[in-house]
Formats: structure tokens, sequence, C-alpha cells
């Protein structure tokens, strides 16, 4: 008997390996292939700034209380406290060593839509690639090519201040296996092309269901709950429901919304507060059938009171 517990413990011992080499490979970051950053041509310049304010770059990577011209300066630094940690905010600004103007657009691309750092680490989706995934190669050189012609600056951010666990990356791949695809957030039957398009906006570029929808105790988006409201990521009040099922913004008509995104105001002429201030300055630049396209998209998604 006694001569057999070599074979088990060395039997255990490959199990164990085996285990560790496969949790290894199904967490490694999965960077997309080197061909989908290929041929994509010179970027438009005038599509990169409308992805630009759509997504709201501006809201978490110019300096804090930055106004007017000062904010297409991505000097990040912005401190984002959450359950899990503080994450700080990179320099994303041209500076092509305290900000992103060294990358490739594949490792732009990569950290976009695949959440896989220029290291080839994983990325913390307090940058929401979730929902930048459903933004095309094209629309990814797009948006490069604009950021690069904006003002550099040599801010250096901090790292992210995490606790163990939150601090070891690798768990970010069983994360990703939970809750990173590309599917549409709801499915919408209606052919409507200005639906598809605020589709696109809200969910992709926009991703206004980061911060709209509720989230489970691993930090994954309660899909069935989509934009119906959630406890504030900065953690004070909630953000509002902004479903048709909403006992305020339900019975807004699309007309209320698009003037809502242009002017900060209400129907009732109350004015935009909170996070929404930047939110909406940011909405404000885009053109007038891009927001009746994402208010056709908020009057269609499924009601939830």
């Amino acid at each position: 008997m006694a001569l057999r517990w070599p074979r088990v413990l060395g039997a255990g011992a490959a199990v164990i390996v085996l285990g560790a080499a496969v949790l290894w490979y199904g967490s490694a970051p999965r960077p997309a292939s080197a061909e989908t950053w290929e041929g994509l041509g010179e970027p438009e310049f005038a599509r990169g700034e409308a992805l630009f304010w759509a997504g709201g770059c501006t809201g978490c990577h110019a300096a804090d209380g930055a106004k007017g011209e000062e904010v297409r300066i991505l000097s990040g630094g912005l401190a984002l406290t959450s359950p899990f940690g503080t994450f700080h905010v990179p320099n994303i600004s041209s500076d092509p060593e305290a900000g992103i103007g060294a990358w490739t657009l594949a490792e732009f691309g990569n950290a976009m839509t695949r959440g896989v750092g220029r290291d080839g680490e994983h990325l913390y989706p307090s940058f929401p690639y979730t929902s930048y995934v459903r933004m095309s190669p094209a629309d990814v050189n797009d948006l490069y090519g604009y950021l690069q012609t904006l003002p550099a600056s040599g801010n250096v951010t901090p790292p992210h201040d995490l606790p163990f666990p939150y601090n070891m990356r690798m768990a970010l791949g069983p994360w990703k296996f939970l809750f990173f695809a590309d599917e549409p957030r709801v499915e919408i039957a209606s052919a409507d092309d200005r639906i598809r398009r605020g589709q696109f906006l809200v969910e992709g570029p926009g991703h206004c269901g980061e911060c709209h929808t509720p989230r489970n105790a691993l930090g994954g988006l309660k899909t069935d709950l989509w934009l119906a409201g959630a406890a504030n990521p900065e953690g004070e009040g909630r953000i509002p429901n902004i479903t048709p099922g909403s006992r305020s913004v339900g019975s807004w008509s699309e007309a209320d919304l698009v003037s809502y995104f242009e002017t900060g105001f209400t129907p009732d002429y109350d004015s935009v507060g909170g996070s929404m201030v930047e939110v909406q300055q940011n909405l404000s630049h885009l053109p007038q059938e891009d927001l009746a396209a994402i208010a056709a998209y908020l009057k269609a998604v499924p009601a939830r009171e």
C-alpha cells in the first residue's frame, strides 16, 4: 500500500498542473487577429469626432473641472471609487510617453474592443470595453485618428488602488467569459434604421447601460433589467430608469428626449443635473439625426418599472 502513495501523489500533482494550465489558458487575454486592424485606410476625422462625443471620452479622461476647449486635453487622473477599489483614469492624450500617442492602431483597438492592454494584460471593465466591443474596426480607426489630433498632456497618472483579490488581473479572464460579449443587449424586432442606429450608439460607444443598468455581485450587468436604473457607481443616489416604463422619462416623447439632449432642459423646464451634465454636454455635439436615433431606440426598448 505504501508503494502506491508516490503514484497517487504524482497523479494528484499532474491533475493540479493540468488544471492550472487549463485555468491559465482559459483566463488568458484574447486580442483580435492582426488582420483586423489592417487595410482600413486613412481615418475619417469627422466620424471620429462624432464617436468621441458619443463615447463621452471627456467625462472621464479630461481633467476635473475642465471647461471649453480644455475638455479635449485627455490628461486623465480622475479617481473612480467602487466596491472593488479605486480606479485611476489613464492619460489617453496624444503624448507619446504619458499618453497613447505612440500606440499602434492594433494596440488601441484591442484595448477598446477586447479589453486587452498594450502589454497584453487584461483591462478592468471600469473602462467600458464591454460596450465598445460593438464598434467596428473602421469606427476604431476613425476614433483613434481623431484622438491623435488632440493636444498632448504629460500628466502621469497613478496605478489603480485595488485590494486583493481584485488586483489579480488573471481573474478577469473568467469574468469576461461570464459577462463579455458583443451581442445586442436587447432584441428589438423593428427594422427601422433609426432604431438600429440608436441601438448602436446607446449600446456601443455611448455605453449608457454601464450606469443605467443594475449589476450583480460580480459587477456584471443584469441585462434583463436593461436601462432600468441602478445604484450610482460614484456612491450617492441612483441613476434613473430611462426605459418607457419609467415614471418620469417614460412619459417623454422622442422630441422631448432630443430637446433634452440638445439643451439640457426637461419638458417641465427643469435642468440636467449630477453626472448627466457632462453626458448631455457631450451629446449636444452630435448631429440631430443621431440624437433622434437615440431617442427612437429609448422608446423601443422593453419597459421596466
